[in-house]
């Protein structure tokens, strides 16, 4: 332990977290490097990963909209990818996967099964996940759990500021807002809403 109580270094072989990152940003980033910095290896689950494994959720219902969506797989695991080297993590310290999250019977089809389950709760969403880990038997670590108003950024919140045409490359990485340019989010972004 260091002086302050933190540990020095990772205290689990594999550690898995997840999320939509249906914009990557600056605190999904601090959420990841949050879960690295607790494992050697960091397995990144990308939920809703295919419109077949997308289910509606009551604790979350704006989850599964399109609007809510605008980005592929691909596109995410790309922002993720480069967004975690550019902040100084190994390539090989870490994976990327799909996760259906709303569909527990597959989640050994894509996690290991060693892996402790990070999580971060600021919502009945947050409360359910941790819930399903639980009674699955897996291990689980909360990273944090705050209050609703307490959460800071959310990909809604970018959407709506690149649809609007407002400043948001200041929340994201800066691989974030390269790409996003580069695949024009912004015009198909405007096209979900039409």
């Amino acid at each position: 332990m260091s002086g302050n109580g933190a540990p020095e270094g990772p205290i689990y072989e594999v550690g898995f977290i997840h999320g939509r990152f249906q914009i990557l940003h600056m605190d999904h980033m601090k959420y990841l490097l949050a879960g690295k910095a607790l494992c050697r290896h960091l397995v990144v689950g990308i939920t809703n990963p295919d419109p077949t494994l997308i289910r509606e959720d009551t604790s979350d219902p704006n989850r599964s909209c399109g609007e809510a969506n605008p980005l592929t797989y691909y596109e995410r695991q790309v922002l993720i990818q480069e967004s975690l080297t550019e902040a100084g993590i190994d390539c090989r310290e870490f994976t990327i996967v799909p996760f259906p999250v709303n569909l527990p019977e597959l989640y050994f089809c894509y996690v290991p099964k060693d892996a402790v389950f990070f999580v971060s709760i600021y919502d009945d969403w947050g409360r359910k996940k941790r819930d399903t880990f639980i009674r699955l038997g897996l291990r689980t670590h909360v990273l944090w759990e705050v209050a609703p108003e307490q959460k800071g950024l959310s990909g809604s919140d970018i959407r709506r500021a690149i649809v609007k045409n407002q400043p948001w490359e200041h929340l994201v990485p800066p691989a974030v807002a390269r790409l996003l340019k580069r695949w024009n989010l912004s015009g198909r972004l405007q096209s979900l809403r039409a």
